[in-house]
């Protein structure tokens, strides 16, 4: 019996020692996963359609012959845990981008137009005041627009530019960077400047490239505005970025270089003119900001390359903009992605630098049609030679659209639109700028169905510390439960 109970009593000494070295493990693997670092990549608009055409344009510009090996993949396109999250808000299925990224940011629903408004914190909040975490915010466009302030603004209306300025300024988070801030001296320009106040409030207001290069982690909290603003004092589209401009991957550099601490850091960076160019329907410019963003995406990789066991990057989308389609029932089964790379402009720069001239001027329709070649590709059928690219020769009947759109442009102005069917049409956008890339698009196999939001799931792409929490299907308030119980903020 002895024995026996010696037996009974050595089994369970070492089941207890299994048990305890198990959760031992588990808890050390738990705590591994555990992020320290944490990017949030938006692309503003981008769902399914837009990295994968960018995609698909990428291997069809690299095809040889007329065998179709397939798209080159984007880097996040390879991360290892890929999901799928649903949009939908408090107001409709079709959301905008205050309520979608409440949602990301605070795990609550709420009504389109709205901004964290009687919410709890949101997940960078909680990250700088609980963890002491330093906190980076980046945006292509305006970082007091919808997407960027749903991290750090409390707001009944996504409109409110002034008053979320001033709670960018009070959030104290370290490091923003990217488009120029909207109604900076409030709605009847006599309100103090916020970039005053910012400079006040003890921010570094950097609005050079000499300036923002000089910013480093001294500690000094860093407001930089990019030199060369662009349509609605936005960053520039990629596809228009001059030499020595810089890009969406160097902010995102600047930034890792700000924050960068022993602690740990959360940086979100907005891709925010992926959704601008797929408002206007301009693929090519659609496209060029989603490689844009990915450069970003490979900045970050860099970084977590040298820190992997500590460092989670997530990718994902607020909403899909634009009804993105790969394919168009003119091409039936065919897609002719390469003639996208004709562009060399964004349809906001056409607007800019030309549509203003052809309308002050009364240009006439054929003269513009030769900037029109230059710039996209398109090709009028009096003006074709052997050298020119088939698909990208225009018919009668496309000839006879642009004609009507430019004819419509020069009598009504740029931006003034009346009738339903020209709403329908044009969505708003100068009718022959419009019309241009619609024809573009359309000849390369791609086409758009809205100027809007559409209710399209997003991806999520995920890599690294946690990352197999965001596998599945799910909604878009999981991405805050899952950062959430990742790094235990309450």
């Amino acid at each position: 019996m002895k024995n026996k109970g010696l037996s009974l009593i050595l089994v369970i000494v070492m089941l207890v020692t299994a048990f305890v070295t198990g959760f031992s493990n588990v808890s050390a693997q738990a705590e591994a996963a555990l992020p320290k670092y944490i990017f949030l990549f938006i692309g503003d608009g981008m769902s399914y359609p837009q990295f994968q055409t960018a995609s698909d344009y990428l291997g069809q510009l690299e095809q040889t012959g007329d065998i179709l090996t397939g798209g080159i993949p984007l880097s996040f396109m390879t991360f290892p845990v890929a999901g799928s999250a649903t949009t939908f808000d408090s107001t409709s299925f079709a959301p905008d981008s205050a309520s979608t990224a409440t949602s990301i940011s605070t795990g609550h629903k709420t009504y389109s137009g709205v901004i964290n408004m009687d919410e709890s914190k949101t997940i960078a909040e909680k990250l700088k005041k609980q963890l002491g975490y330093k906190i980076g915010i980046i945006s292509s466009v305006n970082l007091n627009h919808a997407t960027p302030a749903a991290f750090y603004a409390h707001q009944a209306s996504r409109n409110n530019y002034y008053e979320i300025g001033q709670e960018l300024i009070a959030s104290e988070f370290d490091y923003f960077a990217g488009g120029g801030l909207k109604s900076v001296t409030g709605r009847e320009k006599d309100q103090a400047s916020l970039y005053d106040l910012a400079a006040e409030a003890g921010y570094k207001v950097a609005m050079t490239n000499a300036e923002a290069e000089a910013t480093s982690a001294s500690g000094e909290k860093v407001l930089i505005i990019g030199e060369k603003l662009a349509d609605s004092d936005a960053l520039s589209y990629h596809i228009d970025l001059a030499e020595g401009e810089w890009s969406l991957a160097d902010y995102t550099r600047k930034g890792i270089e700000v924050v960068n601490n022993e602690t740990g850091f959360f940086m979100m960076v907005e891709g925010g003119k992926i959704d601008w160019a797929c408002h206007a329907n301009d693929a090519g410019a659609t496209i060029q900001d989603t490689i844009a963003m990915d450069e970003a995406i490979q900045v970050a990789s860099e970084f977590a390359a040298n820190h992997p066991e500590k460092t989670l990057i997530l990718v994902t989308g607020d909403h899909e903009t634009g009804g993105l389609t790969i394919g168009f029932a003119g091409t039936n089964y065919d897609t002719y992605l390469q003639n996208i790379a004709s562009q060399k402009i964004s349809y906001a720069r056409f607007d800019s630098d030309f549509i203003a001239g052809y309308f002050e001027n009364k240009t006439p329709f054929i003269d513009a049609m030769k900037d029109v070649q230059e710039l996209f590709g398109l090709v009028l059928p009096v003006n074709a030679d052997s050298a020119a690219q088939p698909t990208l020769v225009l018919t009668n009947y496309e000839v006879s659209l642009l004609e009507q759109a430019y004819e419509l442009t020069l009598a009504g102005g740029v931006g003034k639109r009346e009738s339903y069917q020209e709403k329908l049409m044009y969505g708003g956008y100068t009718p022959f700028t419009v019309t241009v890339t619609h024809v573009l698009n359309n000849k390369s196999g791609i086409n758009f169905a809205s100027y809007a939001h559409t209710g399209l799931p997003v991806a999520v792409f995920a890599k690294g510390a946690g990352q197999y929490l965001f596998k599945g299907y799910y909604d878009n308030t999981e991405i805050y439960a899952k950062l959430a119980e990742l790094t235990g903020v309450n």
